[in-house]
């Protein structure tokens, strides 16, 4: 009796932890599954701003560093070599067992093996009970009970031949042959083009009034930097432009200082890219200009030890800067980004 009951449980083990083990080794996809891990210091540094489709461009210049047009995904480079790469081979997925993909059948096993292990743990002990009684009720009690548990196997039996002949009977359907690239045009899994991702670009011709608009907002710009003016530099540059403006003259004035470039005059100036993307001109120039540039400090007066922090009030220097008008259709000319 005692062996009997020893082999029952260890049956029983047996159907609950394997179901359990390989759902796990399904989900993780094995053991050990989960995750891997400009020129001075106190302007607009570095290369900030938009230039449309070539923000991300080489024109030269320094590239952009701070921009509100994100970068795109760097394509993956292609292999040279024939041979397959080992890493580059996904790893091969991991087929669900008969018990995943037939759960049912599973839970009609395991009710089978359960009532037989019932039957066969109670029915011996019914046995034990009856060989020790010397009525005959028990025995008919272990017999119409021996009656009930084969009508159930039965039962049992008979619905699980039932669901696997109506889910071999029903058809499939099958995507393996479906794929982004064999979608049909408009559906969900169409791949969008590269045509519409990236904006149509036309070259544009800058005209004299173009070059006299940049001459003066170059002009416009130092001024209103000069005087910390804002609402001055909302005129003249874009909204991108003027939240990198405004964080400067920010730190400024935690760190009680401020730049000044005054007589601003234009050396040269030298026409690199100009384009169109649907209504929105673009014009890249590489300026040059002289100007005083210098900084001090505002809790010092003039002629006192510290005043001046920076740069020279009497001596002009040159700058050198490349920078990105825009404009809608044909209204005025903005300041989109700047490149040292």
């Amino acid at each position: 009796m005692n062996h009997t009951k020893l082999i029952a449980a260890v049956i029983v083990i047996a159907l609950i932890g394997l179901p359990s083990l390989s759902f796990a080794r399904a989900r993780g996809g094995g053991y050990g599954g989960g995750y891997s891990s400009g020129s001075r210091s106190s302007s607009p540094s570095g290369s900030i701003g938009s230039r449309g489709s070539r923000t991300y461009d080489q024109n030269g210049a320094k590239p952009i560093e701070q921009s509100t047009t994100p970068k795109p995904s760097a394509a993956t480079p292609p292999s040279t070599s024939n041979a397959p790469s080992a890493t580059a081979q996904p790893a091969p997925a991991m087929q669900p067992s008969f018990m995943q993909r037939n759960p049912l059948l599973t839970g009609i096993a395991a009710g089978l093996a359960g009532s037989w292990i019932g039957h066969m743990l109670f029915g011996a002990t019914n046995s034990n009970a009856a060989s020790t009684t010397e009525t005959g009720e028990t025995g008919a009690a272990a017999g119409g009970s021996s009656s009930t548990g084969i009508l159930l196997l039965l039962l049992l039996a008979g619905a699980g031949a039932l669901f696997y002949f109506l889910k071999v009977r029903r058809p499939v359907p099958d995507f393996s042959g479906i794929s982004r690239s064999s979608a049909v045009s408009g559906s969900l899994l169409q791949e969008p083009s590269a045509a519409t991702l990236k904006t149509t670009a036309v070259v544009s011709e800058i005209t004299s009034a173009d070059k006299a608009a940049f001459q003066q907002l170059l002009t416009d710009i130092q001024t209103a930097w000069s005087h910390q003016d804002l609402v001055g530099l909302r005129r003249f540059v874009t909204p991108e432009m003027l939240s990198y403006f405004s964080t400067a003259l920010a730190e400024q004035t935690s760190l009680d200082i401020a730049n000044h470039v005054e007589d601003v005059v234009l050396v040269q100036a030298d026409a690199r890219e100009t384009w169109i993307e649907d209504t929105t001109h673009y014009a890249t120039i590489g300026l040059r200009w002289s100007a005083r540039d210098y900084t001090v400090s505002l809790t010092k007066q003039r002629g006192e030890p510290g005043y001046l922090v920076e740069g020279s009030e009497e001596t002009p220097t040159e700058s050198s800067e490349v920078w990105t008008f825009m404009r809608y259709q044909n209204g005025k000319w903005l300041l989109s980004a700047i490149q040292q």
